[in-house]
């Protein structure tokens, strides 16, 4: 204790030393930015939707706090050619010099940005206040008395569109009343826009759609008059009525080159095929059927120009593994008094066969070794752009730490897998309408894995039917795993793992998992992001929150089809078929996590998830593989992965007994920017697991009411992550806070007394924890 104090105390005066040189490099008469503040006087005006208008901002903060890359760039030299002075420089920051022209240029934005939300007196004073070289700067905003909105009047001339708008009133943005604000304005302009780009109106946008606002003397009101202005192609053309456009007719060319020129007439096409009325070009051979193409497509000839069924088009093509891009071009013709638009929906192919391989290094319970794979993939098996994989994988490991008996002291692993998708819902008895409503994905896969091991040998095969389908924009995510049949075979158990592990007390978890067994399930999973596809660099942009709830269920056909036949139960009290005794249970899980963006650099991060799979009827165990475990990279990362819990059991040197039938999570993590591509975190995380059952080889596991408050661990910790774009390595590094396995004091309270040795675990993994 009295070493981390002295360390502590250490760093305390490396970062005061630094702080006394953060104006090295300030130019005389000049004066470093040290901070920036903005103050309404309006409680409905948040400084921080006016924090985007500053134009200058002081040198940033790690975690807000230490201005570190600053006090990097100062330790440098005034030597430049020196490699560690260009070193510090590049890692640093320079100083931020306060520039009187920005501050005035964010005042007159910052004025517009208010007056724009109906403050039209509005005013923004920036204060200045300086110490030695350092200067903190203050807008002060004096917002005034709004302007509100008195009546609305419209000045629309054309019939058509006057009554789409009349029949949209209720949807409208104003009323009167409201603020005269610049922003509900614009989006009201917006909204009506939108709404005639689905009713036909190919050529409309909203500068066609402009306001008049008429003051009136002496008062805070607004009379509010909103124009729309005739067609025009050009300003010299004579105005004239804005035109409705009927598809005509809908064509496919399905070997367009994006690099080459985009005029219809120098696509190269050798031939045709009209399917359903729809002409299909294509240049040597037609690789999708031409139902796919059809089935994909909501442009309807006779029907009205709609924006919304082009954008559904696009979708539905985009998730088309055959094809690399899709292309939509509308040109007008005229069929006597209607004007039309004839599509073409043009499909450059992507590369259909890919071969990959790939090597890993693989490290169990410290036991070193390699794994390779190849993988075959088709993206147009039936030429309905289905996807079939194959995937080959073998891998080898040193088995180390095991005691005479066994007859090789290595491990072994073969595994094929092979997978088919389907880009649409394949399903019997369903209608067209529904499957292209749903825009499901039906995926139908085997595997095979075979494990040889010193202690024993295993084969695992499974065959699962599952369907996956996203909502608009990509936000909501549904899964439905329809059948996923497991099978556990143990060819081999040696005589020494058999009575040192299995016999051995009548472990009954280690037992129950080291059957043969057969786990023949159904689930469900939803998951909703808010921030749909909006990421830029891993971060999302602004603040998101994302939700995750699965449920699944397994045995109960069995079980009710073993009830009716009368089957007999074997020694354990167990039904089986074939003689392989199958698990039953039912499984919950749900996780929330929320991101709060602070500003550019540091946001902070919030998780909770909790988790339930209870056993019955044919089981009083849920299988090893879909049991809850604790710690680790993304859990409690005070403790190693499988290391705590179940409540306060201490563990025995086997990680099988270390799971748990309920999980409780809960996470706070502060994420800031570093430098480079470095980022830096600070977390707590709280949580643990616990058994339903109160099982003799889990002593102290078992949840209880009244008493598992008081068994949730608590971690603290630092992480470094290496943001590459594509992925994340994250290094994490927690120390345990509270430990529930400790009754006394000293020892179930290290975050008063910490032991580095005995209460800190690194953790190393891809991807942020939640």
């Amino acid at each position: 204790m009295k070493k981390g104090f002295r360390y502590a105390l250490f760093a305390t005066a490396i970062l005061l030393f630094a702080s006394c040189s953060t104006t090295k490099y300030v130019p005389e008469d000049s004066y470093l930015l040290n901070e920036v503040r903005i103050q309404t006087n309006n409680k409905n005006i948040k400084p921080s939707s006016l924090s985007m208008y500053v134009r200058q901002n002081p040198n940033a903060k790690w975690f807000s706090l230490i201005k570190t890359q600053l006090y990097v760039y100062n330790w440098s030299g005034r030597d430049s050619t020196r490699w560690i002075n260009r070193t510090l420089r590049k890692l640093g920051d320079a100083p931020v010099i306060f520039n009187l022209n920005e501050t005035e240029r964010s005042s007159e934005e910052m004025t517009k940005a208010v007056q724009n939300m109906g403050y039209m007196g509005a005013t923004v004073e920036p204060v200045v206040q300086t110490k030695k070289k350092k200067l903190k700067l203050t807008y002060k905003v004096s917002s005034g008395k709004p302007y509100k909105i008195r009546s609305i009047k419209y000045d629309i001339q054309d019939e058509n569109i006057k009554e789409y708008m009349r029949q949209d009133s209720a949807a409208t943005n104003l009323s009167e009343g409201m603020y005269f604000d610049v922003n509900r304005l614009d989006a009201e302009r917006q909204r009506i826009t939108d709404n005639l780009l689905h009713s036909g109106y190919y050529k409309f946008n909203k500068e066609y759609i402009s306001y008049t606002a008429d003051t009136v003397r002496n008062t805070y009101l607004v009379d509010l008059t909103m124009h729309l202005a005739p067609y025009r192609q050009r300003n010299d053309d004579t105005p004239q009525k804005h035109r409705q456009y009927y598809i005509n007719k809908v064509n496919f060319i399905t070997d367009y080159n994006v690099l080459e020129s985009s005029a219809l007439s120098s696509v190269d096409i050798n031939d045709s095929v009209h399917y359903k009325g729809f002409p299909i070009y294509y240049k040597d051979k037609l690789y999708l059927r031409p139902k796919v193409l059809t089935n994909n497509l909501r442009i309807v000839p006779g029907s009205l120009y709609d924006e919304q069924d082009v954008q559904r088009t696009y979708s539905n093509f985009g998730r088309l593994q055959a094809l690399k891009y899709t292309n939509i071009r509308f040109l007008e013709t005229q069929v006597g008094d209607t004007s039309k638009l004839n599509a073409y929906v043009m499909l450059t192919k992507s590369k259909h066969q890919s071969v990959s391989f790939e090597l890993e290094g693989t490290n169990s319970a410290g036991d070193l070794g390699a794994a390779a794979s190849v993988s075959f993939q088709n993206r147009n098996m039936f030429k309905g752009s289905e996807t079939f994989m194959v995937k080959l994988r073998g891998a080898y490991e040193a088995v180390s730490g095991l005691q005479g008996g066994y007859n090789h002291e290595d491990y072994t692993e073969l595994g094929a897998e092979a997978t088919i998708n389907f880009p649409h819902f394949l399903f019997p008895f369903l209608s067209n309408d529904f499957k292209r409503k749903i825009r499901a994905t039906s995926e139908f896969g085997v595997q095979y894995n075979y494990q040889i091991r010193p202690e024993f040998s295993r084969i695992i095969a499974a065959a699962s039917w599952s369907y996956k389908w996203g909502m608009q924009h990509q936000h909501a995510h549904h899964r439905i795993d329809l059948l996923d049949i497991n099978y556990l075979y143990m060819p081999s158990i040696s005589k020494e793992f058999r009575d040192k592990y299995l016999n051995k007390d009548q472990n009954y978890i280690l037992k129950y998992n080291y059957d043969d067994r057969l786990i023949v399930r159904t689930g469900y999973s939803y998951t909703y992001n808010s921030a749909g596809q909006a990421l830029m660099n891993n971060t999302i942009i602004g603040n998101s929150y994302s939700i995750r709830f699965n449920f699944e269920s397994a045995g109960n056909v069995l079980y009710l089809f073993s009830k009716m036949a009368k089957l007999k139960k074997n020694a354990e009290g167990e039904y089986s078929l074939l003689s392989i005794p199958f698990a039953q249970y039912v499984k919950g899980d749900f996780d929330f996590a929320k991101n709060i963006v602070i500003d550019s650099r540091n946001s902070i991060a919030f998780h909770m998830g909790a988790g339930i799979a209870i056993p019955y009827g044919n089981a009083t165990i849920v299988p090893f593989e879909k049991r809850y475990f604790s710690g680790g990279a993304n859990s409690v990362r005070g403790w190693s992965v499988r290391d705590l819990g179940p409540g306060v059991f201490p563990g025995d040197g086997n990680f099988m007994n270390q799971s748990g039938d309920v999980k409780l999570d809960a996470n706070i993590e502060y994420r800031t920017r570093l430098f480079w591509k470095f980022r830096g975190a600070v977390f707590v995380d709280a949580g643990n697991i616990w058994t339903l059952r109160d099982y003799k080889d889990q002593p102290g596991g078992k949840f209880e009411l009244n008493k598992f408050y008081k068994q949730i661990a608590v971690a603290y910790g630092l992480g470094l992550r290496l943001d590459l774009d594509f992925f994340v390595l994250r290094f994490d590094g927690g120390m345990k806070a509270i430990n529930p396995v400790y009754e006394k004091k000293k020892e179930r309270f290290p975050v008063i007394y910490p032991k580095f040795s005995r209460d800190f675990a690194f953790h190393f993994a891809v991807g942020y924890p939640f």
